[in-house]
């Protein structure tokens, strides 16, 4: 975990929304409100862990920033500068990448390890001669634990965790200063997770970089994270230090998830009280008015149906979206 001592953002996000209509029949498209109104800040060579439940828009937050999806409203900003145009963007692609989830499906299975980890280097032109660029895809693989026999082979002649070394250094091709890391560990067996996990705090040290951490394992974001957010619903609902939201959550759906968080004491374990959700998570095409929590949440009142509550500083650097925080807590 990097060390907070420049409180410069490197990323901004403002006022960000992704929409996809869908078709709902004859002619009718409806919008899926897949991220809705998000705003955070991530500092130089901090980890911001972005958890909730499978299909609260965590991935497409990740996405969006990258302009993989074009943004339907909002803003991002990188090193105080908007990414508008399509040279802002150019100039972004080559200072922030993507892990992706699935160290199976994101490598092609007809390029070899060399000419996966070479392609962004081809992209963006960063070499001069042949030489130069079979040195650097020799350095990457040995930055991310690979050797040198392993360029010439394929994809699927690796394990899981070695796809996903390989995913790792073709993300650092471009020397990037920001990596969006999309659920990175959750296709990989319990024990190669903590390797990645430690190679990924290693990466940072070395090269200065900045995370955006997708995960729904809340462990694994606790161990890597200096601050966390949690989403519902395509919304922000609390953002705090790691410490803080583990030790002090505010909002019932951050408390609800974190009660469900084994714990390796026994005794600890048995007298945790499990606040466990009602219901099922509401379809995205059809949210809740208001606070889109509400339909689960216990302390919901008529206020909650009325109007989405702001996401504000309720205590310092603690941001919370919930109309009744100050009572329940």
């Amino acid at each position: 975990m990097a060390e907070q001592n420049e409180k410069k953002p490197l990323v901004e996000v403002k006022g960000l929304k992704e929409y996809f209509d869908i078709n709902t029949g004859f002619l009718r498209t409806r919008p899926l409100k897949a991220v809705d109104d998000v705003s955070f800040s991530i500092n130089k060579g901090e980890t911001l862990g972005l958890v909730g439940e499978s299909g609260c828009g965590k991935t497409t937050v990740g996405r969006t920033i990258l302009h993989l999806y074009k943004p339907t409203a909002g803003e991002v900003w990188y090193d105080g500068k908007e990414i508008k145009t399509k040279q802002d963007l150019q100039e972004f692609r080559k200072k922030a990448t993507m892990v992706f989830q699935d160290p199976y499906s994101s490598l092609n299975p007809r390029m070899t390890v060399s000419d996966i980890v070479g392609e962004p280097l081809d992209v963006h032109h960063l070499y001069k001669t042949k030489q130069e660029r079979q040195d650097r895809i020799l350095e990457l693989l040995s930055l991310v634990g690979l050797n040198s026999e392993h360029a010439s082979r394929y994809a699927h002649e690796f394990s899981g965790g070695q796809r996903q070394r390989i995913g790792i250094a073709r993300a650092l091709a471009v020397n990037p200063e920001f990596i969006v890391c999309d659920e990175p560990v959750s296709a990989l067996d319990v024990s190669i997770q903590a390797q990645v996990i430690n190679m990924f705090d290693d990466l940072q040290e070395r090269l200065g970089l900045t995370y955006l951490f997708i995960a729904h394992d809340l462990l694994v974001v606790r161990h890597i994270s200096d601050r966390i957010a949690v989403m519902y619903l395509g919304k922000m609902v609390e953002l705090a230090d790691a410490g803080e939201i583990y030790d002090h959550p505010l909002h019932p759906y951050s408390q609800s998830l974190l009660s469900a968080v084994p714990l390796p004491d026994p005794k600890a374990a048995r007298a945790n009280k499990r606040i466990a959700l009602t219901g099922d998570i509401p379809s995205p095409l059809h949210a809740p008015s208001g606070c889109p929590f509400r339909t689960r949440c216990r302390y919901a009142t008529e206020a909650c149906a009325q109007s989405m509550p702001p996401f504000e500083e309720v205590e310092k650097g603690h941001f919370v979206a919930c109309h009744r925080v100050k009572e329940i807590n």
